[in-house]
């Protein structure tokens, strides 16, 4: 008899992937600038360390969120005590006027439409149950986010198809990719429950179109099915053109009267726009109500915790701290973003054009011994135990085509990340000097045994003389 379930046995979670093999990498030899100079760089994980002390200036200056008081009298046993799952009021209202504002105020969202969930996996995950039975299918355009494996599959059971998108036209969706990934689920026997795009892209660090968003909405209406927008890095949005969210345009295409006006739903956190991975804030938001319900007596087994609703509300409530931070958030991260692109161009690397996010999509190709996944490999360890950085490989992102890396840029100091970038440098020119010396050891050998064969053709001609 088998003592454990087949969930805790099996190895479906996804973490063997290479993906998290590098942070374990990382974590066995961590980088420090003072303690371990010539350690692992984590060049693997998308976290945002711009704008900390932007925040920490602002708990500085409001004492009474951060000591959980109100008007000067603690409400520390208030808000230790049993909290309703529905979400603190005050903060719903905050984080969609907050949701709104990032969007331009463009679109408006409904705070009892929102549901508050223990980060953006507990939200993807909770739309998954929501929308599909085990062994139905989304499908998602690469490459994405690796974690989408664990995220969206493990627990419950629903199968991810891919929309195969390529280089040829910077990886944008096309009508042509979206039915092939149809007609391959098809095929497998899998019902097609939905799409689900993350908008600005991870790991490319682009926005997605006006176009492809109309051709989504299409795509989703003609086949009766859902699309799922995981907006969490909209606000890091620090170049043109501008984040366009998909509740844009189905207001734009006038569709609150229609059915697909239910059959979409945002993801958003606070993870990445605001850089509080650690407090587990996200949430979903959805005009079907039977979703919002569900999804709503789902969070029970991920609540976010009454303290964090409370300082969040108080932050998120100050426009003019909000004002301020995106444009200076969006600002940095731009700094950010163009000197690893510079410091890489030096190195004869060039990126993904990109203007979002918090990596870049890196295209390391002239370094692959050869066009294959296992040349991807190959160089991807050497730059992990050689070179001492960690990069995401896009076979991790279910890339299609060989040597495209992830970058990270944001979780790191400017010094630290010139380190990264002339570790990166002296190791591309380090293999430039192997393959110059490479092939002038094969010229020479070209050369010594065409020299031999000219001897050797030149004696038997004497030989021939003589003879006659």
């Amino acid at each position: 008899m088998r003592l454990l379930s087949r969930k805790a046995t099996c190895n479906t979670h996804g973490q063997d992937s290479s993906y998290f093999l590098g942070w374990q990498e990382y974590e066995k030899n961590p980088y420090d600038e003072i303690k371990n100079p010539t350690g692992i760089i984590q060049m693997g994980l998308a976290e945002n360390q711009l704008s900390f002390d932007l925040l920490e200036s602002w708990l500085a200056n409001n004492q009474d969120a951060s000591g959980f008081k109100k008007d000067g009298q603690s409400i520390f046993r208030e808000l230790a005590l049993f909290q309703d799952y529905h979400g603190l009021p005050a903060f719903k209202k905050a984080m969609v006027e907050f949701m709104a504002e990032i969007r331009g105020n463009k679109v408006t969202f409904d705070q009892n439409k929102i549901v508050l969930t223990a980060g953006a996996t507990s939200a993807n995950e909770t739309l998954m149950f929501c929308l599909a039975e085990p062994g139905e299918a989304f499908l998602l355009p690469t490459p994405y986010y690796p974690g989408f494996d664990r995220d969206l599959k493990w627990r419950t059971e629903v199968e991810i198809v891919p929309i195969q998108c390529t280089s040829v036209n910077d990886f944008k969706i096309t009508a042509p990719a979206l039915e092939e990934a149809f007609q391959e689920a098809q095929k497998r026997n899998l019902r097609v429950k939905g799409v689900l795009v993350t908008n600005p892209s991870n790991p490319l660090g682009t926005t997605i179109t006006r176009n492809e968003l109309n051709l989504l909405l299409s795509f989703i209406t003609e086949k009766g099915i859902h699309l799922i927008s995981d907006e969490i890095y909209s606000g890091t949005v620090f170049s043109s053109p501008g984040f366009v969210s998909i509740m844009e345009v189905l207001k734009d295409r006038n569709c609150e009267s229609t059915q697909v006006w239910n059959r979409v739903h945002v993801v958003y956190s606070l993870s990445k726009d605001l850089g509080l991975p650690g407090f587990r804030v996200g949430a979903i938001y959805s005009n079907d109500d039977m979703v919002v319900s569900a999804a709503t007596k789902m969070s029970s087994f991920g609540l976010v915790s009454s303290q964090t609703q409370y300082l969040l509300a108080a932050l998120l409530s100050d426009k003019k701290f909000t004002r301020n931070y995106i444009l200076e958030n969006q600002t940095r991260l731009k700094q950010r973003q163009q000197l690893l692109v510079k410091g890489l161009e030096k190195a004869g690397i060039s990126c993904l054009k990109s203007n979002a996010g918090l990596f870049c999509w890196v295209n390391l190709k002239h370094l692959l011994s050869s066009n294959t996944f296992d040349a991807e490999m190959e160089l991807w360890k050497e730059i992990v135990h050689q070179v001492k950085l960690n990069i995401s490989p896009g076979s991790s992102c279910h890339c299609t085509e060989p040597g495209w890396f992830r970058v990270c840029f944001a979780n790191m100091s400017e010094e630290t990340l010139n380190l990264a970038i002339q570790r990166l440098k002296s190791f591309v020119e380090s293999m430039n000097n192997n393959r110059s010396h490479h092939q002038l050891l094969k010229n020479s050998r070209r050369k010594s045994l065409a020299s031999k064969w000219v001897f050797r053709l030149s004696f038997d001609h004497d030989r021939e003389s003589e003879e006659r």
